[in-house]
């Protein structure tokens, strides 16, 4: 389904990986571990378009990702490592406009359950400044429980900054996508434990 052929990267005068080769098939995960610097975050802007391989190609669904264009980023949901949301808004006005940058119509009952199931029941209002940054990436987060209809998501570090209900949390929604036979990429410097589905790992190397 997801597919890497030959990719390489190289940042300023150094070279983050080369040859790179990986085949993710529909309901599996793939953990993209290692250390800092190894070109962790640099493969995920890559696999959403952000960045361009030096070398090699990308395959969705056996077609090349620079021919599918604009088809191929609306099946994905990306979620970086860095929390984007913006200070002055409450956590409600954080996920309803990224939500509606997705083109997505969301009634402020449902936004407000969604971040009720992320632990934010009583900080919906709260200025997003004011909130601890694991609160801030429940914000973030709460976005995947709108993205069912993207067949790959791409999480950069999601489990960050949570706490253990939080986590479980995550966990769970990554193996139901999993079950409707879609790809979720991830780093993680956590283990990756999702159970009953299948995780292949990915070991970047400094």
């Amino acid at each position: 389904m997801l597919e890497a052929i030959g990719l390489a990267c190289t940042r300023g005068q150094r070279r983050l990986f080369g040859n790179l080769n990986f085949s993710v098939a529909p309901g599996e995960a793939l953990w993209v571990s290692g250390p800092n610097g190894s070109g962790k975050t640099s493969l995920l802007r890559m696999l959403c378009t952000l960045l361009a391989p030096e070398e090699g190609e990308l395959r969705w669904r056996g077609q090349p990702v620079r021919a599918l264009g604009e088809s191929y980023r609306a099946a994905l949901a990306y979620l970086g490592h860095a929390v984007a949301v913006k200070d002055d808004l409450s956590g409600l006005e954080n996920l309803r406009f990224v939500l509606a940058q997705d083109g997505r119509r969301v009634g402020e009952p449902a936004v407000v359950e969604a971040l009720g199931r992320f632990g934010l029941t009583g900080r919906e209002d709260l200025p997003a400044r004011v909130l601890s940054q694991g609160q801030r990436r429940r914000v973030s987060l709460a976005r995947l429980l709108f993205c069912a209809d993207r067949p790959l998501w791409i999480l950069d570090e999601p489990l960050t900054a949570l706490d253990s209900q939080a986590i479980d949390l995550v966990r769970t929604l990554i193996a139901q996508h999993l079950g409707r036979d879609a790809v979720v990429v991830l780093t993680s410097h956590q283990d990756v434990e999702l159970a009953g589905v299948k995780v292949r790992q990915l070991r970047m190397i400094d």
